[in-house]
């Protein structure tokens, strides 16, 4: 699977699974936690599957991406819309996940 399929996947489910478990600690069901544990391990999985030379470069790319889902989960899921700030800090964020994996290296 493309990385450029799976951070946005993993993003996903990450949100998802924490904010399962942020609804619970707000008073939801305890029923919750348990898609909020699975979504979870989804993600983890998710990330694993990229292929980077350093899992910390993998983590770091991933981050500009988990920003821009956060800020599209907050305008889809809770109805707020992004203003102009969180969308030109989004970009940056995903220029510089770009940057990270994109850019050329030797050996």
């Amino acid at each position: 699977m493309p990385t450029v399929l799976i951070y946005p996947l993993a993003a996903l489910a990450e949100i998802a699974g924490c904010f399962a478990i942020w609804a619970w600690w707000r008073g939801a069901s305890i029923l919750w936690l348990l898609p909020g544990i699975v979504s979870l391990a989804l993600f983890g999985w998710l990330l694993a599957q990229v292929e980077a030379g350093f899992a910390g470069r993998a983590y770091a790319a991933y981050g500009g991406v988990y920003i821009a889902a956060s800020l599209f989960w907050m305008w889809s899921a809770e109805g707020q819309r992004p203003d102009v700030w969180d969308i030109a800090g989004a970009c940056l964020c995903l220029i510089g996940a770009a940057v990270i994996l994109l850019a050329p290296r030797a050996g």
